[in-house]
């Protein structure tokens, strides 16, 4: 008879929140490669993040029904051959991805010319293809990475009694992969939409985040003990003396063409986010006005974060 698990085993969203700000320093770099990462594939998949998350959105109704009636589907399990039937909604889609109905029409033709999405009538067939263009190898690791980042973490509270390296991590999210997958899916959709709302569109995000990213991966190193409270965490970064990144670099790394970058990198100057030195290197930089916006842009993600880690973590341990 196998044990059943006890109600002490569950980690508490309020501790795990106040984890994620204190530890915040050792947590972003596994975030912010997390994140960079997804939207450069979801760029180069198509050269457009739009139709990748539209794609992702009608995939997701699919672990929407296995969460709602509590049936959980393995990794192999789920990419094996299948085709997903949808009653299509354009206006709901609209609305939850903060995309004009009628570029969502023509984002979802072009799909369609592509042969991965099949249209009859109200209905949408995905076909086999959809399914292997998004199977997460790249980011299933990354989640992996995270997770088993902010297990030493809650090791070192003592809250757990072991930590999961990532390979162990990766094996339980597969076993669970319907559950944690809708999870991951949740959030990064709210990322997304949250911050399309603040600059319009998603490309000049994934340019802002890779320059952050940059900062962040090169300024942990000189922050390593640093007391990493969010708040403190964040003048460090602002403050830190780091090698910026280039035009050409940025390109590189998200797919999308330097001329686009190049233009981009202008607005977000603009909003007073990076800055250009006289290297034409870009660093991360924010006056009074930005540095309040992003920082109650950046609390939103971190608590959605923490809702993520909560729910998988407890999913994976427990189980």
């Amino acid at each position: 008879m196998s044990k059943i698990p006890s109600i002490s085993s569950e980690i508490n969203q309020d501790i795990i929140n106040k984890l994620t700000l204190k530890n915040f320093n050792s947590i972003s770099p596994f975030f912010y490669k997390l994140v960079t990462e997804w939207m450069s594939d979801a760029y180069k998949l198509f050269n457009d993040i739009d139709k990748y998350l539209i794609l992702i959105y009608l995939i997701n109704t699919d672990f929407e029904f296995f969460r709602r009636n509590n049936i959980n589907i393995t990794y192999s399990d789920f990419y094996a051959s299948k085709t997903l039937e949808i009653k299509i909604n354009l206006i709901k889609i609209s609305k939850d991805l903060c995309i004009p109905k009628e570029s969502v029409r023509r984002k979802i033709s072009d799909l369609e010319k592509r042969g991965i999405i099949r249209k009859k009538g109200k209905k949408l067939y995905l076909d086999r293809s959809a399914y292997k263009f998004q199977e997460p190898i790249n980011t299933l690791k990354n989640v992996s990475n995270l997770i088993s980042e902010f297990s030493q973490i809650l090791k070192k509270e003592n809250l757990i009694d072991k930590f999961s390296n990532r390979l162990e991590v990766s094996s339980l999210i597969k076993d669970n992969f319907s559950f944690c997958w809708y999870q991951f899916l949740k959030f990064i959709l709210a990322y997304c939409m949250r911050w399309r709302k603040y600059f319009g569109e998603l490309e000049i995000l994934l340019i802002g985040i890779t320059v952050a990213f940059n900062s962040v991966s090169t300024a942990t190193v000189k922050l390593k003990g640093v007391e990493s409270y969010i708040d403190k965490w964040r003048e460090e970064i602002l403050q830190s003396n780091i090698r910026g990144i280039n035009a050409m670099s940025i390109s590189d790394i998200t797919g999308i063409p330097r001329a686009t970058v190049i233009r981009k990198l202008k607005k977000l100057i603009n909003y007073n986010m990076i800055q250009i030195d006289k290297n034409k290197l870009l660093h991360i930089k924010f006056n009074n006005k930005s540095y309040k916006e992003t920082s109650n842009l950046q609390n939103e993600t971190i608590k959605d974060l923490s809702d993520f880690i909560t729910r998988t973590f407890n999913q994976i341990n427990i189980n």
